[in-house]
């Protein structure tokens, strides 16, 4: 790999680190939680009518210890707006939801209450934008298995579902926070 090209790959790298460790633990505890799945649990309530999460995936830290992290869509299928106020991940000792914003060339990210999402504005939550971090997470949440996660809308209404756990390589990781 060509020097230059090899520099800006660490420049990045260290980047992503520094983008990572914003997302510690220095969040506040009221920030709200989230959880996410692939398929309705046939055990929990009725989900919430007109409302779809698209591949949930947690993504496990490069770095055990470090909180994880679980991206998704989400959207109304039908009818009027709505918003997401708090995720729950089994496994997860607390799950919040973060977003990340970029200002002069400089990434940080911070916790959000609520994300509202249509039919017509669905919510990504993935790479660069909004996500939600897992802290201490259970060594039963391992790659290969499927997490339940549980999104809780403004209106009280709930979507369980369940998402797949992936492992992350160091690079991966740290590139999926930038």
């Amino acid at each position: 790999m060509p020097p230059i090209r090899s520099a800006a790959l660490a420049m990045t790298a260290a980047a992503s680190l520094l983008a990572l460790a914003a997302c510690g633990d220095k969040a506040p505890e009221a920030a709200a939680s989230a959880s996410a799945s692939a398929a309705p649990n046939p055990l929990a309530p009725d989900n919430a009518p007109n409302v779809s999460v698209i591949e949930p995936v947690i993504k496990l830290p490069a770095v055990p210890g470090n909180p994880g992290v679980l991206y998704f869509t989400i959207q109304q299928t039908a009818g009027k707006a709505n918003t997401l106020v708090a995720v729950h991940v089994d496994g997860a000792q607390r799950a919040e939801m973060h977003q990340t914003k970029t200002e002069n060339g400089v990434s940080s990210m911070e916790p959000v209450a609520s994300v509202p999402f249509s039919e017509a504005e669905p919510a990504e939550f993935k790479a660069g934008g909004y996500h939600v971090m897992l802290f201490n997470l259970a060594s039963t949440v391992k790659p290969g298995k499927e997490v339940e996660v549980t999104f809780t809308l403004a209106n009280g209404d709930k979507v369980s579902t369940f998402a797949k756990v992936e492992e992350v390589g160091a690079m991966e990781g740290m590139m999926d926070h930038m």
